[in-house]
């Protein structure tokens, strides 16, 4: 880290635009700039899921995904910068295949919903889609990591995965969409 932050507020947004790593400046509604936002938030959300009480195994992905945000961020804020890579993709695929192996299969859609943790399981996961969308809306115009966009997707998928487990391990079960239900008067 080439500079330490010992002073917070600089004033140098305040016209709308921010600083990337490499020195540039962009608008604050730049598309790489959405992009780190959205990333930066997912981190967040992670993180108020991780004040919850979750399974150790659980826990210990979800850090390693918050390292492995923090890191996307990096390359985001450098253009041309890469740090996740296909092994960042392979422990994701890895860690949905596990928590995936003792749930039922899927027979019809369910809600987001269950449990706290589940519940903001599947938030995180529609935070990481527009992220995705986010990342896919800058490689349009300039050149972006497959690896990371890639990483993304794979994330949102363990995070469907998670929230369903995280349901099963509170005891409880999927939320189930009823196609045919009957509305309340």
């Amino acid at each position: 880290m080439g500079h330490r932050l010992s002073k917070i507020t600089t004033r140098t947004g305040d016209a709308g635009e921010t600083g990337l790593g490499d020195g540039s400046r962009r608008t604050k509604d730049n598309e790489r700039i959405v992009a780190l936002g959205d990333i930066d938030e997912l981190n967040s959300l992670l993180g108020v899921l991780l004040a919850e009480a979750l399974p150790d195994d659980a826990r210990a992905v979800l850090l390693a995904v918050q390292h492995d945000l923090f890191d996307l961020g990096g390359e985001m804020s450098i253009p041309g910068y890469r740090i996740v890579g296909e092994e960042h993709v392979g422990r994701l695929e890895s860690a949905t295949e596990t928590f995936n192996r003792d749930l039922k299969p899927l027979k019809e859609f369910i809600l987001p919903g269950g449990t706290r943790a589940a519940s903001l399981t599947h938030l995180a996961r529609t935070v990481c889609r527009r992220a995705e969308r986010a990342v896919v809306t800058v490689a349009r115009n300039e050149d972006v990591n497959e690896s990371a966009r890639i990483y993304l997707n794979r994330l949102s998928d363990f995070l469907f995965v998670l929230a369903r487990a995280l349901n099963i391990a509170a005891g409880g079960g999927d939320v189930l969409w009823k196609r045919d239900r009957q509305t309340p008067a």
